[in-house]
């Protein structure tokens, strides 16, 4: 079988690899660049806004089936121009991918269906939007409507804070059209989770829950990032909590979105905030989280390819989902001065790695026969033991293994998790 992947990030590095574990034969080719899915995938550099190049590109190589990883290509449609074509897809619609284009759309959909999630207000108007954090309780949360690489939400502690990051989402447009509406709501706290659904629009299977770290910085400090490390399962998601998130808040939304006309088909990624009152959904996410892929994916031992089809045609109750009973941690080496100004180009060498340990490529390229970097995000190293300490020990002994000029990471991913062990 010929399959495409879409993007060549972390997330479609692990896609790549899980897929290569299928039974059934394939072949992969991956539209981007990666240095680590050249080994893997034939690559083509073609801009992901470009669906139409991506469609007759498909069509050359005879694609019998595409994989889309990133939120930009589902939420822009590319699912929707590629079956028209007849080229089966992994992926929502760009209707039911709205759950992520829209966080204006999302908070309503899940007011319609009583889903638990944070009060809020949306604001059109720069004025109104900036008299209300001037007034609102703090903290506060500011969030621009549209996509924002993981980085249009701030937690604002402050009244400037506040007022700061309105004038900079919807004044500057520091995200473009996506700030031109802000969704304004209700600070609340607790553990984390981050919970990957394979649906098929009817039937929904929960992957192993996670945990991401998104602050840039150790003991959760500095700016959001798209994701600086991850560990599954995440401790905190217990049996309880999970039925209770199931019924209430997972079956719901698939419920919610075929009842509306627009059926989600595909991996919805729930973002969860497990409040003491009871669990709420903070954001939905249309596709694989990244880097939650990383580590998730790292534990499945079913065949992800026979998944997908059973999500395409409709048939996901017949296919056995399961996982290693172990633990994962993926540590993210980025680029010094990620999220913000960051310098690329930087020659990268590996180290032999210790058993237990992968290399996924984020942001590289190869350069004249050298691997080097190409993003904020370079490198994902994933450990699996079978217990989450040797998990996070192994991930470390992989960051020691690789080597470039300016590269940082968290030394606390995992930390958390563990404390909830105790």
């Amino acid at each position: 079988m010929r399959i495409l992947i879409i993007g060549a990030g972390g997330r479609e590095h692990a896609l790549a690899k899980a897929l290569q574990r299928s039974k059934e034969p394939v072949r992969l080719y991956a539209v981007g660049t990666n240095a680590g899915m050249q080994s893997c995938c034939t690559m083509a550099d073609i801009p992901l806004s470009d669906h139409q190049a991506i469609r007759d590109h498909a069509k050359v190589l005879g694609i019998d089936f595409c994989v889309v990883g990133p939120d930009e290509p589902l939420v822009h449609g590319l699912v929707d121009v590629l079956e028209a074509q007849g080229i089966p897809c992994f992926g929502p619609s760009k209707a039911a991918s709205r759950l992520e284009g829209s966080k204006s759309f999302a908070k309503a959909f899940m007011q319609r269906h009583h889903i638990p999630t944070p009060a809020y207000r949306v604001f059109d108007s720069l004025e109104e939007a900036r008299e209300h954090v001037r007034s609102c309780q703090l903290p506060v949360v500011i969030k621009a409507d549209g996509l924002a690489l993981g980085k249009g939400v701030v937690i604002a502690f402050a009244r400037a804070d506040a007022v700061d990051a309105v004038e900079r989402m919807m004044g500057d447009r520091i995200f473009g059209e996506s700030g031109a509406v802000l969704v304004i709501e209700e600070y609340v706290s607790g553990p984390e989770v981050s919970l990957l659904v394979c649906t098929d629009g009817t039937h929904a299977v929960p992957l192993v829950s996670a945990m991401d770290h998104k602050r840039a910085w150790d003991g959760d400090e500095g700016p959001n990032t798209g994701g600086m490390g991850v560990v599954a399962p995440n401790p905190y998601y217990t049996q309880e909590v999970a039925q209770y998130c199931m019924t209430h808040i997972v079956e719901p939304t698939i419920n919610g979105m075929r009842e509306e006309g627009h059926p989600f088909t595909g991996c919805l990624f729930f973002g969860l905030m497990l409040c003491p009152s009871s669990p709420v959904v903070i954001e939905y996410n249309c596709r694989f989280g990244d880097p939650e892929a990383e580590a998730v994916l790292a534990l499945l031992d079913s065949d992800l390819l026979e998944i997908m089809l059973a999500v395409r045609k409709g048939r996901l109750d017949q296919v056995p989902i399961r996982f290693k009973d172990a633990f994962a941690c993926s540590v993210t080496v980025a680029s010094k001065g990620y999220p913000l100004s960051y310098r690329v180009g930087k020659p990268i060498s590996f180290d032999p790695l210790p058993p237990g340990v992968e290399v996924l490529h984020a942001g590289t390229k190869t350069e004249t026969g050298t691997v080097v970097t190409h993003g904020g995000r370079v490198l994902h190293i994933v450990g699996t033991a079978t217990t989450l300490e040797a998990a996070i020990t192994l991930a470390y002994q992989g960051v020691g293994c690789v080597h470039f000029a300016g590269m940082e990471y968290r030394k606390d991913i995992g930390k958390r998790a563990l404390e909830a062990e105790v």
